[in-house]
């Protein structure tokens, strides 16, 4: 049985991801998760992977997160590993990664979760890519 945390499944709610250049992370997320972000009017520190509008993340079970350019973060390999979902192709993402401008750093693996690959973003960042087939 699954333990629920707070009344709720997930443990994550939000995620940021820290960036030098907004404009070239934005563009590799776009391109090897094949998603449009969104910019946000009053933050323009901050581009949006697409979500819900108006739902209470944290109530409703939803992941969303962000890129953020600040002082007070910045890229790392090291930390923390998030993963992004790459449905309904994890081979589609990987191949879009290194012409993106980031950098293959364990290839493609079976687990017993399905499959993940873990990769260096276009800021320095090291994340994962997951897909269940």
């Amino acid at each position: 049985m699954l333990k629920k945390i707070s009344g709720h499944s997930n443990v994550i709610t939000w995620f940021e991801i820290p960036v030098t250049n907004l404009n070239r992370a934005r563009k590799f997320y776009e391109t090897v998760l094949d998603i449009k972000m969104e910019t946000m009017e009053k933050d323009q520190n901050s581009v949006f992977f697409p979500r819900q509008p108006d739902t209470i993340m944290a109530q409703s079970g939803i992941v969303s997160g962000t890129l953020t350019k600040s002082k007070e973060n910045s890229p790392s390999g090291t930390g923390p590993l998030i993963y992004l979902n790459a449905t309904p192709s994890i081979d589609a993402a990987i191949d879009k990664i290194e012409p993106a401008g980031g950098k293959i750093l364990t290839p493609k693996t079976k687990i017993p979760a399905g499959l993940i690959a873990v990769f260096e973003d276009s800021e320095g960042n090291r994340l994962a890519l997951h897909a269940a087939e």
